[in-house]
């Protein structure tokens, strides 16, 4: 089974950037579609952005234009690269491998600890 480790959250101030990694364990993880997921104090895990094996794209609306998914085969890990960060983008945010697409995505993987992104105002 797949393992997950994300890294990279922090403290940022508004307008600022991060760049978040997810490392996976297992031989698998060229095979599978990706995703970033995050989860606010109080409301449900939602869909951040995915990656498919060959690298397409998708983006919930409230990131497109300022997050940047992508994905190193080689390397066994997925980036997420956020710009213009504001404070409703503060949340825990994890990553998972996926099965379909779009709304119809679901994480089929276990869940890592996260990494903590905060944005003050």
């Amino acid at each position: 089974q797949v393992q997950l480790v994300e890294s990279g959250g922090g403290l940022v101030q508004t307008g600022g950037s991060l760049r978040l990694s997810c490392a996976a364990s297992g031989s698998t993880f060229s095979i599978n579609p990706m995703a970033w997921y995050r989860q606010a104090p109080g409301k449900q895990r939602e869909l951040v952005a995915q990656i498919s094996t060959t690298g397409v794209t998708n983006y919930a609306d409230s990131v497109k234009g300022r997050f940047t998914i992508s994905r190193d085969n080689a390397k066994n890990t997925v980036y997420l690269q956020m710009n213009s960060l504001k404070p409703e983008d503060t949340a825990l945010y994890y990553c998972n491998s996926i099965r379909g697409w779009g709304d119809y995505s679901s994480a089929v993987g276990s869940w890592g600890q996260g990494t903590q992104v905060t944005v003050s105002s």
